[in-house]
């Protein structure tokens, strides 16, 4: 049996319709001066790209120097074991983190593949493939712990894995624990804890174990906001806000908030809200210098629901073009 019918039905129930970010003429020159460089999952020619931010428009295929950096393991022999051909489809996540002072791209793709990856190198620091062919688990988020481990949330498993990755790049020992809908992953240094959002809560998860054998606990959870009464709020994307520490952007189906970790509440009083807030956004952050955010909503006419070819900027409103793109997230390139 093919994936790509299993693969439609997971992202199209994940996924949902989106709506496409409205710029206002002009608008697309207002990205700030100094802004990072930005990241893109590129599903439709299965890249990771890192894209000059003093461009409004992208387009590789007549400038390649438009990429700063690019990333794609198929045909690379150092990741021939998790076969990329089949599992490195529909690249779902891109962070970048700084461990032991290194610069790691993180990065999974929704038919099972899972990898940190040094920057600049593309040598692989970790790797897994995680439920391939029909048994789709859609690994759609990461994050690497102190230690050298390695989480990943699976959304169509329904679970978020903690791997022994510091005992090398073919590690494959694992601690697991149940999530529905697991789609996003936070490391939260100051707390010691692992922020991960499902469909219907925020969790958080204290490591315990052993670098060697490492295991996960439950420590709380809270509901997200529920846009209709009987409808799961359907969690999408998790991220710490850079400009205020102790709160991590949240989307939803429906919205955005802000969770204020000490409060214990979803909040909507950020800068820009008015045009950050509305339904469908894969993606969201903020550069901490510049005050601006980075965020995707899907566009209609293109090759898949779920993909765009912009990439919204807000404070002051804009945007970035990738010609011929299907981009599903974004994010300001900004190691930390």
């Amino acid at each position: 049996m093919s994936v790509l019918p299993s693969r439609r039905r997971v992202l199209l129930g994940a996924a949902g319709a989106g709506v496409a970010a409205v710029v206002a003429p002009g608008a697309a020159r207002a990205v700030a001066s100094g802004a990072p460089a930005v990241m893109v999952t590129e599903q439709a020619s299965k890249r990771i790209l890192v894209l000059d931010p003093g461009r409004t428009v992208w387009d590789p295929a007549v400038d390649p120097s438009c990429v700063r950096w690019q990333f794609s393991p198929v045909g690379d022999p150092r990741y021939r074991d998790l076969v990329p051909d089949e599992s490195w489809v529909y690249p779902a996540e891109a962070k970048v983190r700084v461990h032991r002072g290194r610069t790691y791209l993180l990065t999974t793709a929704s038919f099972g593949f899972a990898a940190v990856v040094s920057y600049p190198s593309g040598r692989r620091y970790w790797g897994a493939t995680l439920g391939p062919g029909d048994d789709l688990l859609n690994p759609h988020s990461i994050e690497i712990l102190p230690d050298g481990n390695v989480a990943v949330a699976c959304s169509t498993g329904a679970l978020v894995r903690l791997y022994a990755a510091s005992l090398g790049p073919h590690a494959q020992r694992f601690a697991e624990v149940a999530l529905k809908g697991a789609h996003g992953l936070h490391w939260d240094a100051r707390r010691e804890v692992l922020w991960a959002l499902g469909d219907d809560e925020l969790v958080v998860y204290r490591v315990g174990g052993s670098r060697v054998r490492p295991a996960l606990t439950r420590l709380s959870s809270v509901g997200l906001p529920v846009a209709k009464p009987g409808k799961s709020p359907g969690g999408h994307d998790l991220f710490p806000v850079a400009g205020h520490p102790g709160r991590l952007w949240v989307t939803t189906s429906a919205s955005v908030f802000q969770y204020d970790i000490a409060g214990g509440v979803f909040v909507q009083d950020f800068a820009g809200a008015a045009e950050i807030v509305r339904p469908g956004v894969k993606a969201i952050g903020d550069d901490p210098r510049t005050g601006q955010a980075l965020s995707t909503v899907p566009e209609s006419g293109l090759g898949e629901t779920w993909w765009t070819t912009r990439v919204g900027v807000h404070r002051p409103p804009g945007s970035y073009t990738l010609v011929n793109g299907g981009i599903y997230k974004a994010r300001w390139w900004l190691p930390r």
